[in-house]
């Protein structure tokens, strides 16, 4: 029987946790150890426990960027109890490495980083090349350095907390008589990442015409762009529902496992919907789907594949964001007619 006891540092960002699943599987295969816990920001938790590898979630204790060495070492030293003989840290962070080295544990794996040196003591270089995918980057942590990695790497596979279902409905005044198309038209990364919102209207307009109904997701700093989506809208708006802004995670993330088809940016919602197996077709402007491609069975990725692109920035350098403006709404429908939707 294993005696290991992992700990992973997990990533601060949405479509990376749910990328990282895919490291928790491996090791899980690899190892079968005792214990898999995944020390990250309080907000991540909702992800962590639908996943099925992940048998505890702990808070970070410390916002992002910060510091706070005491904190870090009164969390470390209540971990140590636990006994990890393994920790695994995702991002490249000094501060990030800490509380491994200040727990004591055994064999702290990860990227080399911002100057970890002590701080992890299985420190690897990267090679890009080698691993051109952000997913072939966590796993690669499971095995020992310069081993290839298999030719299929387990998927996120996220699980929906399907009891909730009814009070879900009745909560946002929701019903599943029609098929839902889901639309996530917000990227935390910035506008180079966001598909028009008459883009999305226009794909909304055309579903809506089959008898489909429309569900609008997104944070806070979405809503704006939803309530654009919905006024561009000729008809049917009241099968149009604006959730941006209203849900906390965990309910997006089961309301989302409702979805017939989703259409999505670059963003942390596109990784949710691949992980809940949705059929999903993701536009890419700004960013490339050769780095962090959703990793779901039913899901078409689109891009006009400019020489501009991919640029990596937040707005548009050119100040056109043709590779957005120009990726036509009838592309996206064509996509998600391949999928059977």
């Amino acid at each position: 029987m294993s005696t290991e006891r992992i700990l992973v540092i997990g990533p601060s960002w949405v479509g990376d946790m749910v990328m990282a699943q895919s490291l928790f599987a491996t090791l899980q295969q690899r190892f079968v150890p005792e214990a898999l816990d995944v020390l990250a920001p309080a907000w991540s938790r909702p992800l962590t426990e639908r996943m099925r590898e992940v048998g505890g979630s702990i808070d970070m204790p410390v916002g992002h960027g910060s510091v706070m060495l005491g904190e870090r070492w009164r969390l470390a030293r209540q971990l140590a109890k636990r006994g990890y003989t393994r920790a695994y840290v995702l991002p490249n962070s000094l501060k990030s490495a800490l509380i491994p080295a200040f727990a004591g544990i055994d064999r702290r794996v990860g990227w080399r980083g911002e100057m970890r040196y002590g701080l992890l003591n299985d420190l690897r270089r990267l090679e890009p090349a080698r691993y051109p995918l952000m997913v072939e980057r966590f796993v690669a942590l499971a095995y020992e350095p310069g081993v290839a990695l298999p030719e299929h790497l387990p998927r996120p596979s996220l699980v929906a907390d399907t009891d909730r279902y009814p009070d879900l409905l009745q909560t946002y005044g929701l019903e599943r008589q029609r098929p839902i198309l889901a639309l996530c038209p917000g990227a935390e990364f910035g506008p180079s990442k966001r598909w028009p919102s008459r883009h999305y209207s226009r794909v909304a307009e055309a579903k809506l015409a089959e008898g489909w109904q429309v569900w609008v997701f997104g944070s806070g700093k979405d809503a704006a762009v939803a309530q654009r989506i919905y006024a561009q809208l000729p008809q049917s708006r009241s099968r149009c529902h604006l959730l941006a802004g209203k849900t906390s995670l965990a309910d997006a993330i089961d309301l989302l496992s409702m979805a017939s088809a989703v259409v999505s940016n670059d963003s942390g919602l596109m990784h949710i919907a691949a992980a809940l197996n949705r059929p999903l077709v993701a536009v890419y402007g700004s960013t490339s789907a050769a780095f962090t491609p959703p990793l779901g069975s039913a899901v078409e990725t689109l891009s006009l594949a400019l020489s501009c692109q991919p640029c990596f920035a937040r707005e548009c350098p050119l100040g056109h964001k043709q590779c957005l403006e120009e990726l036509a709404p009838e592309q996206v429908l064509a996509a998600l007619a391949r999928l059977g939707v």
